[in-house]
């Protein structure tokens, strides 16, 4: 083990060693976070093709996605079907473009939803202190408390199975954790001091709140619906696998995987690709989200 009176010495010896340490540490950890913006950008420009190629969907598709194109059980690489065909002769290709869009879509709408609701009542959370803060943070605290996916199914449950039960039941619980992100930040804002001499000199509550609040939490909120992406996709497919979204045969990843569990077998290609195209999913939104959260927050 180096002592302090050898590093005393080499340093005598050498007065400018420690500089050159320091700057060789430094070159290691810029080289380091190169190559994590690198991976990052990969990860954000991967998630931006799966969005692209969802959303042209209509024009991609080589075959409608609730027409028969074929018959059952083609396996991939047959001419015209790409990815084979499922038990009615539906294009595998083609469900799953229209499926992808399908659940992107739904995801942005729960995540617009949340960052809405529960934005605007961590908002008054966090710039109303008092009976105002008290009485909605104990009402986010009780959903938070219920257990989500339950009160996601029953929700569905009981609007009847369609596209618009699932986004309403997902959607109910969501929004609780947009409302303590926002409201933590806006107190943490509130806190500042040019916030406390905006007060003092009198501008109005409103202009505080639009000038100086909103734009300290925007970047927060964008981290938090980039994450969200990845785990939204996940349980909006999880309530289409289970019946509760919209019903055959429109074209769902999770009813996909769920109809072609019973041809694992006889037709491994048919519940395996809509389980692919989930998993791509969420791994390429989890790792943009990540992205995104580190270039906002600059490393």
């Amino acid at each position: 083990m180096t002592s302090p009176q050898t590093i005393a010495a080499d340093l005598a010896v050498s007065p400018g060693g420690a500089t050159t340490r320091a700057a060789r540490r430094w070159a290691r950890v810029t080289a380091v976070r190169h190559r994590a913006l690198g991976v990052d950008l990969v990860a954000i420009g991967v998630l931006a093709l799966i969005v692209a190629v969802a959303l042209a969907a209509p024009v991609l598709a080589p075959h409608s996605p609730i027409l028969r194109s074929g018959e059952a059980f083609l396996p991939p690489l047959s001419p015209e079907h790409l990815l084979g065909t499922d038990a009615l002769g539906y294009d595998i290709l083609s469900r799953l473009l229209y499926g992808m869009r399908s659940s992107l879509v739904a995801a942005a709408i729960v995540i617009a939803s949340g960052v809405l609701v529960g934005g605007l009542v961590g908002l008054l959370a966090g710039a109303l202190p008092g009976w105002v803060d008290a009485l909605l943070m104990r009402t986010t605290d009780l959903f938070l408390a219920l257990p989500g996916l339950v009160i996601a199914m029953a929700v569905a449950a009981a609007l009847g199975a369609s596209f618009t039960s699932a986004l309403v039941g997902v959607a109910v619980v969501w929004w609780p954790l947009y409302a303590r992100l926002v409201r933590g930040e806006v107190r943490a804002w509130a806190a500042r001091p040019h916030l406390e001499a905006a007060r003092l000199a009198g501008t109005p509550w409103g202009l505080r709140v639009t000038r100086h609040l909103l734009p300290g939490v925007r970047s927060t909120v964008v981290v938090a619906a980039s994450l969200d992406v990845g785990g939204l996709v996940v349980a909006l497919s999880g309530l289409s696998f289970i019946g509760l979204s919209s019903p055959a045969p429109a074209p769902e990843l999770g009813a996909m995987a769920a109809q072609g569990m019973a041809y694992l077998l006889q037709a491994w290609w048919v519940p395996i690709f809509p389980g692919l195209a989930v998993l791509v999913i969420a791994l390429a939104a989890n790792l943009a989200g990540d992205g995104v959260r580190d270039l906002m927050r600059g490393r």
